[in-house]
């Protein structure tokens, strides 16, 4: 639990983010927003009356239909939305999934008289435009006010809806699928670390607590190159998987940041106030020189850059690597989930925390999180079924730890429990369910429940799957270990505005960026193998020659700065 002083902190930083953000776009921004506008561009729905979509007749109503943005396997009989119907909220969904692009899907129904009830979309700055201009929904903001009919929407943390409102004041959407505690959010699947072998570290005589420093894992990785595995072959010290980035663990441990929130490039604020990009930071050559050093030393996996996915989870779940740096999931976290025991290398897998660099006070961020809605949920201003929209939404919304797996799965006690007390570990209890459920087929999944979590919200105080009351194979165990260990470590934090600056269209970093990354790309691998220090210096002189020739950095860093500018700016 944080201090109170961390978590002062933090909100101020999230209201300095929300200040003159319009709703953040998810990143997949596509489609002609414009070809839905009314031909005079005016917006019909402004000031459409507060009970607009025949209200009057929907009080008693119980069903409605919900357009999903998405491909999905729809039964609408399946068991979950059986109990939504005969029980708790008492109302009937009825769902149709999106079939092909989602954007020419959107434009093509808009244009033909609009969705009948609720459409539910992955949150996007181009479908937010596209269905205002249609005139084709209902503002919601009012809802937002009415705790005593609405008490899950009332529950919305203010900070999301602010940055919802126009310039009128009017919200188009409820949002979903956003942290309950924007404060303390929950820091998702963090998978970015690095992974011991404790049995051969136990070989070496070394220790967990030697591995504490950077001079502590060289020391690992020379002492494990003299070790031997069962077939008389010496062990590849270090690997990692470059094609998936996972060097960017390695950065971040020197203290370089390399993530973003759906922004253009890593970038860090100073205290002074200014910003470091990713390739500026200092520390960013620091990490590819100890890189090459290990590199030339024969430490690291001479094939890291060039291996593919398939090469390198071989390598790992044959026992051939003493130490891994990157992600977990690229390892292939299967490998010790369906283990119950020590019979296999991948039993022995250990995460610590990252190493020590002299200079470097702190982790750079390698994972970022957004605790901002993912999800919108737009309302047709013609609908019959207002009512049975909001009661439903307004129960998804419900302000509980677990009402991601309520809005999932149903309510604890028809078709899972807890083991032991509530918040703690769950397991499912009806077996017909289960088997349906866990059968990997999809058609026999949907008959289950509509995977309709992301109509509701999550939070840091309990995740299900990290409680998931299966030790059988214990091995599995092992995932939900790692990742939660990860997430205290210090490479995850919450996003800020600098994390969300987007290419603007006809701008320089939409027309540079694809040459950026190739840069990248082709001297990351050259820094790495670089034969000697000349060398070495060489490929970084040709580095910041190529950032500004092929990619025009100086020039995108100062397109960097006006967007910041123009995207945080308060809103007229």
């Amino acid at each position: 639990m944080k201090v109170l002083t961390a978590r002062k902190s933090m909100a101020l930083g999230l209201a300095a983010l929300m200040l003159g953000l319009t709703a953040c776009s998810s990143g997949n921004d596509g489609g002609n927003a414009a070809s839905n506008a009314p031909a005079d561009g005016t917006n019909q729905t402004a000031n459409a009356p507060a009970n607009a979509g025949g209200s009057g007749d929907s009080a008693g109503s119980k069903t409605f239909k919900l357009w999903l943005g998405w491909t999905a396997t729809i039964n609408n009989d399946s068991m979950v939305q059986k109990y939504w119907r005969e029980h708790e909220p008492g109302i009937d969904v009825q769902l149709e999934a999106t079939q092909g692009d989602a954007m020419t899907a959107l434009n093509l129904k808009l244009n033909t008289g609009g969705f009948e009830d609720a459409a539910l979309f992955n949150r996007s700055d181009i479908v937010n435009s596209s269905m205002i201009r249609s005139s084709s929904i209902l503002p919601v903001e009012k809802y937002f006010d009415m705790p005593d009919q609405y008490p899950g929407l009332a529950s919305i943390p203010k900070l999301y809806l602010d940055a919802m409102k126009d310039k009128d004041g009017h919200i188009w959407s409820i949002p979903t699928w956003f942290d309950q505690h924007p404060e303390d959010p929950w820091p998702g699947w963090a998978s970015g670390g690095w992974f011991v072998r404790k049995d051969i570290l136990d070989k070496t005589g070394m220790k967990m607590d030697d591995l504490k420093t950077i001079s502590g894992v060289e020391n690992y990785l020379k002492a494990a190159a003299q070790q031997k595995d069962p077939s008389g072959k010496p062990y590849i010290p270090l690997s990692f998987l470059s094609d998936a980035s996972d060097e960017n663990i390695i950065l971040s441990t020197f203290g370089v940041s390399t993530s973003t929130a759906g922004g253009v490039i890593p970038v860090e604020k100073k205290d002074d106030g200014s910003y470091e990009f990713i390739y500026d930071n200092p520390q960013y050559k620091a990490a590819y020189q100890w890189m090459n050093q290990m590199y030339r030393e024969g430490l690291i996996d001479a094939e890291a850059i060039t291996d593919k996915a398939e090469r390198y989870k071989e390598k790992t779940k044959s026992g051939r690597i003493a130490m891994n740096v990157g992600g977990f999931f690229n390892m292939d976290a299967h490998i010790w989930e369906i283990l119950d025991g020590p019979t296999e290398p991948a039993w022995f897998y250990e995460t610590i925390p990252y190493p020590q660099v002299p200079g470097v006070d702190h982790i750079g961020a390698n994972q970022i999180v957004n605790p901002y809605p993912g999800n919108d949920l737009y309302i047709s201003k013609d609908t019959k079924n207002l009512n049975a929209i909001l009661k439903f939404v307004d129960y998804m919304l419900t302000p509980k730890a677990e009402q991601q797996q309520v809005a999932n799965e149903g309510p604890a006690g028809v078709f899972w429990d807890w083991v032991d007390k509530p918040l703690g570990l769950w397991k499912f209890t009806d077996a017909n369910y289960q088997q349906l459920h866990d059968s990997g087929d999809a058609a026999k999944i949907a008959s289950t429940n509509p995977a309709l979590y992301g109509i509701s919200s999550y939070s840091n105080e309990w995740y299900p799957w990290w409680n998931y009351a299966v030790t059988d194979p214990k091995g599995r165990q092992k995932t939900i270990e790692f990742t939660e260990a990860i997430g205290k470590m210090g490479g995850v934090r919450v996003a800020q505005p600098y994390d969300m600056v987007k290419a603007k269209p006809g701008g320089l970093w939409e027309k540079y960026l694809p040459e950026l990354e190739n840069v990248r790309k082709e001297f990351k691998a050259k820094l790495l193998m670089a034969k000697d220090d000349k060398a070495f210096e060489a490929a970084w002189s040709d580095f910041q020659a190529a950032l500004e020739k092929r990619a025009h950095w100086s020039e995108l860093k100062q397109e960097w700065n006006a967007s910041l500018q123009e995207e945080t700016a308060p809103k007229a």
